[in-house]
């Protein structure tokens, strides 16, 4: 058993781990009324390797979070249960972990869609932030999407659309994932 990661003594896993993560899932850091629930697309093998949303080295998540006015100071990805003091979550669109979120079918977006509206009728956030916008128009069925707040709530939940800040999205560079993120930040007020 890997050993047990905190923020101050976060651990590398090995190529072993890695590999053996594909079979894991990684824990939502989910309560009720939260302000808002940040969804993801997959967890990646380092996340569901060390057991923590976004944990990879290099994912601008955390960055884009702290510049964007969500958190007090930078954050990590083994920090990520301090989230629920601040009001804010994480899920992800389909429970599945893959070393690259193309590795996904289109009937697993579809059915992590569903999943995912039962979990925030349940939970009830005041807004639901999907990271991807791929991700987000095949999973809810509205394939022109674009990012920003959509038309369609859940239930009474603010449905907000970003784009993905993994270090393997070129399109969004830090200043304009900072600015796309401050918008929804601005919207909860």
């Amino acid at each position: 058993m890997p050993p047990r990661s905190t923020a101050n003594t976060p651990w590398r896993p090995t190529a072993d781990q890695l590999q053996a993560a594909a079979k894991k899932r990684l824990r939502d850091v989910i309560a009720p009324a939260l302000d808002v629930l940040f969804c993801g697309i997959n967890p990646g093998l380092y996340s569901a390797a060390v057991g923590h949303h976004f944990a990879r080295p290099g994912n601008r998540f955390w960055p884009t979070l702290h510049a964007a006015g969500f958190t007090p100071r930078l954050f990590t990805g083994f920090e990520d249960r301090a989230l629920l003091d601040l009001g804010y979550g994480i899920t992800n669109v389909v429970a599945r972990t893959t070393a690259t979120a193309d590795e996904l079918s289109n009937d697993e977006l579809v059915a992590g869609g569903r999943l995912l509206r039962r979990k925030v009728l349940r939970f009830q956030p005041r807004f639901l932030a999907i990271v991807g916008y791929t991700a987000f128009r095949i999973a809810f069925d509205n394939r022109k999407a674009t990012g920003g707040r959509q038309a369609e709530p859940i239930g009474a939940t603010v449905v907000w659309v970003l784009p993905n800040p993994s270090g393997l999205n070129a399109h969004h560079q830090p200043a304009e994932l900072t600015r796309l993120f401050r918008e929804l930040r601005l919207a909860i007020g």
